[in-house]
């Protein structure tokens, strides 16, 4: 095996055996070829018989990419080698030893809809009502714990409030449905073997003998179960190799673990430590951004990646004044990367990626992508339209508009749930057959003939007068369409329906809801954006044409482009309000983390921009640029100039700051512009942080300011109160206003 094409730092951690192993690879240092090489030498220097190794990784992909490159190193076969997923090596050891838990060792594997379904039912078994406690949350719930190593019966003693309660008793009824069924869900599959490995020491020790060398890959995203597993069984033999980088942790939200790569050394004495910081894939201003950015996490270990690749171009940074100018900029952007810029050749669509902290930020870009012409394509997800919780909104609006749109009306009749079944929703079709009607008149006449039981009937009665109310609203224009659409989705009770779902997108559908709100605002009424809909959802590009990717932050992990957009960089936005509120400074090292794997993903060209301005329910708010903004380092930034013809560029004065220099450009000289570059390097407290979501008091509002309100006009400050500010207006009486629906008059 030639070991000739590694670095003296890979090298040596494929060559270090004999005790345990920890190599930090950063981003693009070659760590899959590390993993690949020290299995191929393991087998063939080592001597070590390839049915004594163990290696585990993430994903099938990931797993089916490491024993292609192995059998390439090898001329002989290798399927003797254990490679697979954590979820699919469990799965493997239990159909062999699961009926020493009373379980057959041919159970069935439930997955989320199944285990819903049975939660659903244990649910009912208690007497609780499903609508109020909603099995999608339980199972959520439920998950948590499991993930936490926290049984039925510790979780009954842990609970302290009466939903923990609930929880837990019916955490104990699913657990014992499932075993009645010979079945697990995904969670057990990780849970299962520890249990074995506990009540059964010698099932343990055969599994020990069994692997006598173990690798990880992606360790720093393991989570409490995959560390007591993979702990289980090399804590003995100590032959063990894991792989990872403690400055990519970025799935705290799903139970991963940073800790656990961060203690490797304490739980593993003795072990060498290898640090991989050769990278091969970005330019050195790339990666001099991003080791500057992510030195301020305390929670790290600490590597200084370099390249032998040449300087190329520095990291741009630009500021634009609200979100539809970032859009319009990025598009004429990507247009003259296409064709050649700036003395670089041109870039295909393919090699183009733009990285969002939240989906709702998608749609902006999706629209003037469509109007640019722009081939793009959205992974790890649908496009902004097609999302589920947008096409259930427009269903209401159109069925608002017209009575007519029997597809709109079917769609959305029993979401949120109204207790309609396949059998009602049949009956109501062969009615508007039989009676040559739309199925919104189906329904009113199989009300008035007594069609349906009479529950169901005062619901149907009920959703059809909201409708009808709703479609008045429309029409005599007494109020604006946003206001009714944001009025439908809460009578009706969507929102609510996804305001009490747990489950870890819930968040995001809500805010995919709030962007929808704003998009139609760029319209003068309702019809207008919903024939606009109709062309987007038309416009189809051809499948094999090379496309942009759009996509998340979390799902750009582990991918490359040679041209990166990173939009939206506003506390609040990024680093996420919610994430810090939620855990505080464990919180926004995260999100740090993430703007590091954002950075690292870009080869040539990486771009950050944020805007001065966003609509927030419908009202202009002032945006603070991104605490991480400060924190790249300024020899590897240029200031971009943002103009109005979006044709010219400036470098900022290299003796004031990054965000000096960006709020300091002739181009926004405005004095609300000016009064929010004066607070720029104000250090707020996490729960002071802006958030866009959420109305909060300006600190820049005072007793005796002018401001403006849309409806009311202008008005002086006469009080200021927690959530409430007293306007005396001028040409109505004085009115307690949300600090979130007034802008000073200097920015009107």
């Amino acid at each position: 095996m030639d070991l000739n094409n590694l670095n003296d730092k890979q090298l040596d951690a494929v060559k270090s055996v004999g005790q345990p192993n920890l190599i930090f690879a950063g981003a693009g240092s070659g760590k899959t070829r590390v993993l690949t090489y020290k299995i191929a030498y393991l087998i063939q220097e080592q001597g070590l018989p390839p049915e004594k190794i163990l290696a585990v990784t993430f994903t099938n992909k990931a797993a089916q990419e490491m024993k292609s490159r192995v059998q390439k190193l090898l001329d002989f076969d290798i399927s003797s080698i254990s490679i697979g997923t954590f979820h699919s090596i469990s799965a493997q050891l239990l159909r062999k030893e699961i009926h020493n838990l009373g379980i057959s060792n041919s159970f069935i594997i439930y997955d989320q809809p199944d285990s819903v379904s049975v939660i659903k039912d244990c649910i009912k078994d208690l007497g609780l009502d499903v609508k109020q406690f909603e099995p999608k949350t339980f199972k959520n719930h439920i998950s948590q714990l499991k993930n936490s190593l926290i049984s039925y019966e510790q979780a009954e003693v842990l609970a302290n409030d009466f939903l923990q309660k609930k929880v837990a008793e019916v955490y104990a009824l699913y657990q014992n449905q499932l075993k009645k069924n010979s079945a697990l869900d995904f969670d057990d599959l990780l849970l299962k073997p520890l249990e074995i490995f506990k009540n059964y020491p010698h099932i343990l020790e055969k599994y020990q003998k069994k692997y006598g060398y173990i690798l990880v890959d992606e360790y720093q995203d393991t989570n409490k179960p995959q560390f007591e597993f993979i702990h289980s069984l090399a804590i003995k033999h100590r032959e063990i190799c894991v792989v990872g980088d403690d400055d990519q942790s970025i799935y705290g939200w799903r139970g991963a673990e940073v800790k656990n790569i961060l203690s490797f050394e304490k739980d593993f004495s003795g072990s060498k430590v290898v640090r991989l910081e050769q990278n091969y894939r970005s330019t050195p201003h790339i990666l001099g951004a991003a080791s500057s950015l992510i030195k301020a996490n305390s929670s790290r270990l600490g590597k200084e990646l370099w390249t032998n690749i040449s300087e190329g171009e520095k990291v741009r940074l630009i500021n634009h004044w609200d979100g539809s100018e970032e859009a319009r900029w990025i598009g004429e952007e990507i247009e003259s990367l296409s064709f050649g810029t700036r003395g670089m050749k041109p870039f295909s669509y393919n090699q183009i990626s733009l990285l969002v902290r939240a989906s709702f930020q998608m749609r902006a870009f999706e629209e003037r992508f469509i109007q640019l012409g722009l081939p793009y394509k959205v992974i790890g997800g649908p496009r902004f339209y097609e999302r589920k919780e947008i096409r259930d909104a427009l269903a209401y609006f159109r069925a608002s508009i017209s009575f007519d749109d029997g597809l709109a009306f079917e769609r959305i009749l029993n979401t949120p749930k109204r207790g309609f079944g396949d059998k009602s929703m049949q009956l109501l079709n062969e009615l508007a057959r039989e009676q040559n009607m739309g199925l919104m008149s189906a329904a009113k006449f199989a009300i008035d003939n007594g069609k349906l039981p009479t529950k169901l009937s005062i619901e149907l009665d009920k959703l059809i007068n909201n409708f009808k109310r709703w479609n008045s609203e429309f029409l005599d224009n007494s109020k604006k369409h946003t206001e009714v659409a944001e009025m439908i989705l809460d009578e009706s009770g969507y929102t609510q329906m996804w305001q009490s779902e747990k489950t870890p997108d819930a968040a995001g559908r809500l805010e995919n809801l709030k962007e929808l709100i704003k998009a139609l605002d760029e319209f003068e009424n309702m019809q207008g954006f919903l024939e606009h809909i109709s062309l987007i959802m038309e416009m189809e590009t051809e499948k094999d044409i090379p496309k942009i990717s759009i996509m998340t932050l979390h799902a750009a992990k582990g991918l490359e482009f040679p041209v990166v957009f990173l939009p939206g960089w506003e506390d609040g936005l990024f680093p996420s309000q919610r994430s810090m509120d939620q855990k505080g400074k464990l919180g926004l090292e995260e999100e740090r983390r993430l703007a590091h794997v954002g950075i690292t993903r870009a080869e040539k060209y990486c771009v950050i921009s944020f805007a001065s301005n966003r609509r927030i329910f419908n009202q202009w708010q002032n945006t603070m640029p991104s605490r991480f903004i400060n924190e790249l380092s300024e020899e590897n930034i240029e200031i971009l100039n943002s103009k109005s013809d979006f044709g010219s560029y400036s470098n900022g004065s290299s003796n004031i700051s990054k965000i000096d220099q960006t709020y300091n450009h002739k181009s926004y000289n405005s004095p609300g512009w000016r009064r929010m570059s004066s607070n720029v390097h104000k250090k707020l407290p996490l729960k002071e942080i802006v958030d866009p979501f959420v109305s909060s008091t300006p600190n820049n509002f005072i007793i005796g300011s002018r401001v403006f309100h849309q409806k009311f006009g202008y008005g002086i400050i006469k009080e200021i109160n927690i959530d409430k500010i007293r306007v005396a207006f001028e040409k109505s009486e004085p009115k307690d206003i949300m600090a979130s629906f007034l802008v000073h008059e200097d920015d009107v």
